[in-house]
């Protein structure tokens, strides 16, 4: 499985697309819109930047300074930190070959591959503060995407997001409703997203997922995929959080 940092970060960066994104001396600005810290936050493009030059720059757009640090930024985080920025949401990035998932067949009714997101998975997303913003990331990704919608006992049990960039399918906004979790709902929207990432000619199936998430780390460990990459923001602690 060939995955370098370099096009991992562009598959996340095409397929959950800022609303706008410039370049500003050294750096990338990105306008959220409301679509969340990934949509928001600036990103070195090279090394050495004015950091009030970003910080600036994001204000103008009335958006909180934050800053995201990936593989290469390891000078822009001491930077940061000694100018009091916080590290803030840990991720790692999750990947393995699509076809690994697709051994086993999705039993009938169980996952639907589905754009436009019907209303049901709108709202499912809606209880787990996924709103309008992120809904108009997914709308503006240029790539192929589709929704996906789980059901278990004739019932809705949850829905994602995936699209494929050069080669690489990456899954967002993987929620399981309550009530139809530790039955096995999270898995076979993975292995749904694996099956029609195969079919748009992918090779491999990716996701990112805060360290933190233990239960859906596992969830990821337990399948066969490996951790491939990470990353977090830096952000000032008397800012207000983007959400």
């Amino acid at each position: 499985m060939n995955l370098s940092a370099e096009k991992l970060y562009d598959v996340i960066d095409r397929s959950w697309p800022a609303a706008a994104k410039t370049r500003v001396g050294a750096w990338a600005i990105r306008e959220g819109q409301g679509g969340g810290q990934r949509v928001s936050a600036a990103t070195a493009e090279q090394t050495g930047g004015d950091i009030d030059q970003a910080e600036q720059a994001m204000r103008d757009l009335g958006q909180q300074p934050l800053f995201m640090i990936r593989k290469g930024d390891e000078d822009l985080d001491r930077r940061l930190a000694a100018r009091g920025y916080a590290i803030k949401d840990p991720v790692q990035a999750w990947a393995c070959p699509a076809s690994l998932l697709t051994d086993k067949p999705i039993p009938r009714v169980t996952v639907f591959t589905i754009w436009e997101p019907l209303m049901i998975m709108n709202e499912i997303w809606a209880q787990a503060g996924i709103g309008s913003g992120r809904l108009a990331v997914m709308d503006r990704a240029a790539m192929p995407k589709t929704g996906l919608l789980g059901r278990l006992n004739e019932k809705p049990g949850g829905t994602a997001f995936a699209a494929v960039h050069r080669g690489v399918a990456m899954a967002h906004a993987i929620e399981v409703l309550p009530h139809q979790q530790r039955r096995g709902m999270g898995a076979w929207l993975l292995r749904a997203a694996a099956f029609w990432a195969v079919e748009q000619g992918a090779d491999i199936l990716s996701l990112i997922s805060l360290e933190t998430n233990e239960a859906a780390n596992g969830l990821y460990a337990s399948l066969g995929m490996q951790v491939v990459g990470q990353y977090h923001y830096r952000i000032l602690p008397t800012e207000t959080d983007t959400k």
